[in-house]
């Protein structure tokens, strides 16, 4: 607790956000709050994940009001959260199947936040999955394959959590399904996915972050199931500079400095030692059909513009 003039300032981290209302964790007390409408002026939202100091206005109530954001490490837009130590993205191998772009897109955005990503497909007892996981083990990252039908993967996912870690997914793959086999307790809403449209209903309405040992799992730490969202929600995410693009494909770096050309955007230049790495099989080539495709979504965008 700390004391500014007559009011006292508490210390605590955002857990939860909806409605205007900011639930506030410490190790006293659990608190509604609402934000100081300084924020909206300086356009800063306060975001799960966020510490913060924060006032009480009625005890018995549970109520208050955040007074300060303290510094972030990082943040992202999609799903909203600060301070992340790991973010799991999730995809099936079917029912709705993977979407590349998708994960590779989410992956690089971490990746540029300073957050890293890890793999989890799902669905393993649907179809099979394991060259998919190979590709992103290949690149460096870890990926496991999961079934929450069968209980196959779940104890590895649960073993890799660490710090601050968040799942997030296109609608219907499986992760609510998949954080209640690993902690059962939660006892989080599941949905299906419609056969019609090929994707799934949204059952998680808003983030919120998990004390892991509230949930009988041994790690310091909270994790976090997010909303789901479609394809065209990812497309349309913040972009990334162009400069900063090939450092988010964290594969690219051994041949970066290898290309005939200074300045090469490694898309379909001459002398490209990304483009040669590809054809021999050393860069997937999926995963870099993903960083031209947004690459070519910010290559005539100014600094200005993705400022906005």
């Amino acid at each position: 607790m700390m004391e500014n003039a007559a009011i006292e300032l508490y210390e605590g981290l955002i857990v939860r956000a909806t409605g205007g209302f900011y639930y506030v964790r410490d190790a006293k007390h659990t608190v509604a709050c609402r934000a100081r409408g300084i924020f909206r002026k300086e356009k800063m939202t306060p975001l799960v994940g966020d510490r913060v100091r924060f006032s009480v206005q009625d005890e018995q109530a549970g109520e208050g009001t955040v007074e300060e954001i303290l510094p972030r490490r990082n943040a992202l837009v999609r799903p909203p959260l600060a301070n992340l130590d790991r973010l799991f993205i999730v995809s099936a191998a079917a029912s709705p199947q993977s979407d590349t772009f998708a994960i590779d897109k989410l992956s690089a955005l971490a990746e540029t936040a300073g957050i890293e990503p890890a793999f989890i497909f799902t669905k393993c007892d649907l179809a099979p999955v394991d060259e998919l996981a190979d590709i992103y083990r290949k690149a460096g990252f870890a990926a496991f394959v999961v079934s929450s039908m069968t209980g196959q993967g779940v104890t590895a996912v649960r073993d890799a959590l660490q710090g601050v870690c968040a799942f997030t997914g296109n609608s219907g793959v499986g992760k609510s399904s998949l954080l209640n086999r690993i902690a059962p307790a939660l006892s989080l809403q599941v949905g299906d996915v419609s056969r019609r449209l090929g994707r799934g209903r949204h059952t998680t309405r808003t983030v919120e972050l998990f004390r892991m040992a509230d949930y009988g799992i041994s790690q310091e730490g909270y994790m976090a199931d997010t909303p789901g969202f479609s394809a065209l929600d990812v497309a349309g995410a913040v972009l990334i500079r162009k400069e900063q693009l090939p450092f988010a494909f964290r594969e690219f770096a051994p041949y970066l400095d290898g290309c005939r050309y200074r300045g090469c955007a490694h898309v379909r230049e001459d002398g490209c030692a990304v483009r040669a790495a590809v054809e021999r099989g050393e860069i997937a080539a999926s995963r870099h059909a993903s960083y031209c495709a947004m690459y070519e979504a910010v290559k005539d965008i100014k600094d200005w513009e993705l400022k906005k």
